[in-house]
């Protein structure tokens, strides 16, 4: 959604989203959600795997485009825009178009400075001394290379590229033809971008999203583990949150569940249902609980002298009056029983099934069973 919202703000609407791996749930929320207007030729659609092209499915993201090239020749567009999904950011794209059509170049990487001490565990971008001119894509190198002028600053990959429709279409079938290649955007096509001299680098930071406070300019997370998902949610929680949903100018599209408010209810000595620091969803009932620093998501509910802190609740789940919640993710339609704790001892969530991330995240599946 985070993706989408940023194109279809920035008036891009014709969309086509590759999809392969269990994708049902997927495919639903984006036919149901992203409905475009169709007099206007408008969409965003799912495209699964179609082997249009042979019997494998995708063998990788080059090679998911390139078995949808279909799509680019029946609209014959001048530039296509390839923006990975699992991304939380705000962006204004034409910006990054506005750039790429003036300098002329044929492809575009969205690069976000980071500090280089920091950089080896990304894709690391290598530019000419204007700052413009990609040089080389470095795969999580152990000295990465300094920002001309910033040399404590290294350009790492968003994931986002732009690219005039032909330069893509010839790289795709060139690397289509390439047995040895891992049919990778940053891993092959970008690279061959770079040998050809034609990729050139857009600094994030230099973006400005209408409506956006300063506070949350230059936010992205790759949110591709269970401990970035978690930070990513933490990241909404505070009084002035590091990533701000409250931009009327610039929203976050998505489905909106038809449940009524949510609702605290009771006041009487320590029952008393109230959340701080917290995001709190439709449809929720914090019933003489204690939520802190946590995200509800909609119809969860919580029960009398129940505690969450520091946690993820997904869709209509259930905290049992007097359990303890602390540093987890509960994904929907769990029940955690009456006097249940989830995250206090991670030793006593591993012996019951659940994971525990490497950041000492707790994580109950959907529909996972939770005993005392």
């Amino acid at each position: 959604d985070f993706a989408l919202s940023n194109l279809v703000n920035a008036g891009v609407l014709r969309i086509a989203v590759l999809t392969q791996y269990k994708s049902h749930s997927l495919d639903r929320h984006i036919t149901t959600t992203w409905r475009m207007s169709s007099l206007l030729a408008n969409y965003v659609t799912p495209v699964p795997a179609q082997q249009r092209l042979g019997p494998q499915w995708y063998t990788g993201s080059a090679d998911a485009i390139y078995q949808s090239l279909n799509l680019i020749h029946d609209e014959k567009p001048d530039l296509v825009i390839v923006f990975g999904a699992d991304h939380v950011y705000r962006m204004d794209p034409r910006q990054m178009i506005a750039q790429h059509v003036d300098s002329g170049a044929g492809a575009t990487v969205a690069g976000i400075p980071v500090p280089r001490k920091e950089a080896s565990a990304f894709g690391v971008i290598k530019t000419a001394r204007d700052g413009l001119q990609v040089e080389a894509f470095l795969e999580k190198p152990p000295d990465p290379p300094g920002l001309p002028g910033r040399p404590d600053e290294t350009f790492v990959s968003m994931g986002n590229y732009l690219f005039s429709a032909d330069v893509l279409v010839d790289a795709l079938r060139n690397d289509a033809a390439d047995e040895s290649s891992k049919h990778d955007m940053g891993g092959n096509i970008m690279p061959m971008m770079v040998d050809r001299g034609m990729a050139q680098v857009y600094d994030f930071q230099r973006n400005e999203v209408p409506g956006a406070d300063p506070a949350d300019a230059g936010y992205w997370r790759d949110v591709g583990t269970l401990d970035s998902y978690y930070d990513a949610h933490m990241d909404l929680c505070a009084v002035v949150p590091v990533f701000n949903l409250y931009n009327n100018q610039w929203p976050i599209l998505t489905h909106i569940p038809p449940h009524p408010p949510a609702k605290f209810v009771h006041e009487d000595g320590e029952r008393v249902g109230h959340a701080v620091n917290s995001v709190v969803s439709n449809g929720v009932i914090v019933s003489g609980a204690l939520v802190r620093e946590s995200v509800l998501s909609p119809g969860a509910r919580i029960e009398d002298f129940a505690i969450v802190e520091r946690s993820v609740i997904m869709d209509n789940t259930l905290i049992g009056a007097n359990a303890v919640v602390q540093n987890a993710i509960i994904d929907k339609d769990v029940v955690v029983p009456e006097g249940a704790q989830v995250g206090v001892d991670k030793d006593h969530d591993r012996a019951r099934g659940f994971v525990v991330s490497d950041a000492g995240v707790t994580v109950v599946g959907k529909s996972q069973q939770v005993t005392k």
